[in-house]
């Protein structure tokens, strides 16, 4: 999934891309509709559930390897996880080798938001999914990763296809 297929299409016009860049707009702002419906409930942001997906995602994750894929400031990440911690939602370890690292976990009532939030989720896109087909699902996924730096989607790919 790593790769992006060069194909050899016609230029897009700019009202293409313009309707591209638009219809994103609009499926990003539905597919974090329900899920800052959830987070208003805790007052927390788009930020929080960010960083409670990929440590629900990849449990024991360093705060830096975080802070590497939210890619936001150290005092953004700080806030975001200082909060998650005192309110119970994610515990952070030190680590053994290197006792200057925290390594982070969702708590039980983490993982319970996560699953609310990634519920939600899920259940747009799998409508979506259902509903274009999976020609057009492997075609998104193509654009996807196209879009994404060339030198970032091996290890993206990598992250992503980690269970």
């Amino acid at each position: 999934m790593s790769e992006a297929k060069t194909v050899v299409a016609p230029a897009p016009s700019e009202a293409e891309l313009r309707q591209g860049i638009e219809l994103m707009f609009f499926a990003y702002r539905e597919f974090t509709a329900d899920p800052d419906a959830i987070l208003k409930e805790y007052e927390f942001g788009r930020a929080h559930h960010r960083a409670v997906h990929f440590i629900a995602r990849h449990p024991g994750m360093s705060v830096a390897e975080l802070l590497g894929i939210l890619r936001i400031t150290k005092q953004s990440l700080a806030r975001v996880l200082g909060e998650l911690v005192r309110e119970g939602f994610v515990m952070q370890e030190q680590g053994t080798a290197d006792r200057r690292r925290r390594h982070l976990h969702l708590t039980p009532k983490g993982m319970e938001l996560w699953r609310r939030l990634f519920g939600a989720q899920c259940a747009r896109v799998a409508r979506a999914f259902r509903e274009a087909g999976p020609d057009a699902v492997a075609g998104w996924r193509l654009v996807q990763m196209a879009m994404i730096d060339p030198a970032a989607r091996d290890p993206i790919a990598a992250l992503i296809e980690k269970d």
